[in-house]
């Protein structure tokens, strides 16, 4: 049959097995050109069976699952394509009857746990899990494959009530007795795979298959640390739970192996996270810049307006010092004595007038004197007349503040004497 292309997609290159169940060939994909393993089912085959195996990998994706590519029928034949696994079977690396190494034996057993935590959270049991049925990928990944004897969570068994279906090396004590296999089932399977990668053979050893079988459903197994003292104590533990007679004493499912490897199973659900409102967004402050300064043409002309400004406003501040220094030091006095004389007289000034009257009797005299406060105001010209009065009798002075003039003609200042 080689060289012979199946649904005139895939073109057979090599027999890898021959089986009860039919045959699996590496073939050549020719429309997407790579290789993948095709399962031709044989003329005696239970067809339904097989279509149950190519449900049961449609059902799944995972890395530790094989995966199934595609399904159909030629010649009146059903085949399958699956992934290409060339790394081969575990059961290839357990028949020297030795131990595989403890780092390698707990890889493979993290790796078969996930695959079945992902088959069992999807209500898959697999119902023959063994060495055999592990494969390897290019990069040594172990994957779970032939669910050839699965069962989907609620579906009718395959077979007729009491009929044993799976490997008698592998199989559960109450598949043994004919019950419904559940997940706990795969679990058992998975302790006995383990105890033999820890101590490189099998818990319970038989010519006759039935009599194995009869021991896995009666006989206790030995535990890990008889058979090597030295395994690993968490994966030795392991496998002697995984090996209860009781379903319920064993770990639950492929999420509980998992678990107890030290991982996070790939089925649990995450806890329902209850989201805290949005925070405020940062507000970002960036810093003020300065004001731009201005060019400096424009400073220099400024500060020359503002030095021009200084100046003109010192010197008006110094010529009004200087007027009001002229005018208080420019005044106009009158005297009166006691005289015969008539004298009248006139002043000139530039400044404010000054009154002033003197009254002097000849036996008391008496002075009077009032001062306001003095208002000086800058004038171009004022003129002060004097005129003096003199009677023989008494001299009176009054002193009165400068007023200031109301017009450029100024004021008059009158000296009288009574006499």
């Amino acid at each position: 049959m080689a060289d012979r292309v199946v649904a005139d997609r895939y073109r057979l290159e090599e027999r890898l097995a021959t089986g009860g169940m039919g045959e699996v060939w590496a073939a050549r994909d020719l429309e997407l050109d790579r290789l993948v393993a095709l399962k031709l089912l044989g003329p005696a085959a239970d067809p339904a069976r097989f279509e149950r195996e190519a449900h049961a990998a449609a059902a799944l994706s995972h890395p530790n699952v094989t995966q199934l590519f595609d399904y159909g029928a030629w010649e009146g034949r059903p085949y399958m394509v699956l992934e290409f696994l060339p790394g081969g079977t575990l059961e290839d690396r357990l028949r020297d009857g030795r131990p595989l190494p403890d780092a390698e034996a707990e890889r493979i057993a993290r790796e078969v746990a996930a695959g079945l935590a992902h088959a069992h959270g999807r209500g898959l049991v697999h119902r023959d899990l063994k060495p055999a049925n592990v494969l390897f990928d290019a990069d040594g990944r172990a994957k779970i494959a032939d669910f050839g004897i699965a069962r989907m969570g609620g579906a009718g068994t395959l077979t007729e009530a009491g009929t044993l279906l799976g490997t008698a090396a592998y199989i559960s004590p109450e598949q043994a007795a004919g019950e419904p296999a559940t997940a706990a089932s795969d679990v058992y399977s998975f302790g006995v795979i383990l105890f033999r990668m820890l101590t490189g053979r099998l818990p319970f050893a038989a010519e006759v298959p039935l009599e194995l079988v009869a021991m896995h459903r009666n006989a206790p197994p030995p535990p890990v640390a008889s058979v090597r003292p030295d395994a690993p104590p968490q994966l030795a533990r392991l496998a002697d739970a995984s090996l209860a007679k009781d379903p319920a004493a064993r770990p639950r499912d492929g999420s509980a192996l998992v678990a107890a490897l030290g991982g996070v199973p790939a089925t649990a659900e995450a806890p329902t996270a209850v989201l805290a409102p949005p925070a405020e967004p940062t507000a970002v402050i960036r810093p003020r810049r300065p004001p731009p300064r201005p060019p400096a043409r424009r400073r220099r002309g400024l500060l020359a307006a503002l030095l021009l400004l200084g100046l003109l406003a010192a010197a008006a501040a110094g010529l009004a010092v200087a007027l009001i220094g002229h005018g208080s030091s420019s005044s106009a006095t009158t005297t009166t004595t006691s005289t015969h004389r008539r004298t009248t007289h006139s002043t000139t000034t530039r400044s404010t007038s000054t009154q002033t009257s003197t009254s002097t009797s000849s036996t008391t005299t008496a002075r009077s004197t009032t001062t306001r406060p003095t208002t000086s105001r800058s004038t171009t010209t004022h003129h002060t007349s004097t005129r003096t009065t003199t009677r023989p009798t008494s001299t009176a002075t009054t002193t009165e503040p400068t007023l200031p003039a109301t017009s450029s003609a100024g004021s008059t200042t009158i000296s009288t004497t009574i006499p």
